[in-house]
């Protein structure tokens, strides 16, 4: 566009700044577009083009499917190695409650055999 199609119309003036109005003037018949009206025409594809193109889309959905089949499948070990540790973990915090119940029963049954001892002596010589 040249400055010759545009008018500039001043509107106010403010403090805060001013305001125009730009006037355009209309398109002369004989100004060109400078794009094309509609898309360039695509070429026929021939039926051995489409039937590759088929192929080629086949291929990447497949590919795609076992992308996402081998992702799940990894998931899901390491969710079975998670749990697998878990259950471990949990077995042998187990094992260890049971041995700390098991030393605290030897330790009374020990307490009570001294205490027994102690007491038995005492009252053998009271009996005689």
């Amino acid at each position: 566009m040249a400055s010759s199609d545009i008018q500039v119309k001043e509107l106010e003036k403010r403090a805060s700044g001013q305001a125009f109005e730009l006037i355009l003037s209309p398109r002369s018949k004989e100004s060109v577009p400078e794009f094309p009206l509609s898309p360039p025409k695509k070429k026929d594809l021939s039926l051995e083009e489409i039937q590759k193109k088929l192929e080629a889309a086949e291929e990447r959905r497949k590919s795609h499917e076992a992308e996402v089949l081998k992702q799940l499948a990894e998931k899901r070990e390491h969710e079975k190695e998670v749990l697998q540790k878990a259950i471990e973990e949990n077995r042998e915090a187990q094992m260890a409650a049971k041995l700390e119940r098991l030393r605290e029963k030897d330790k009374h049954i020990e307490e009570v055999r001294k205490n027994k001892e102690s007491k038995d002596p005492a009252d053998e010589t009271e009996a005689d």
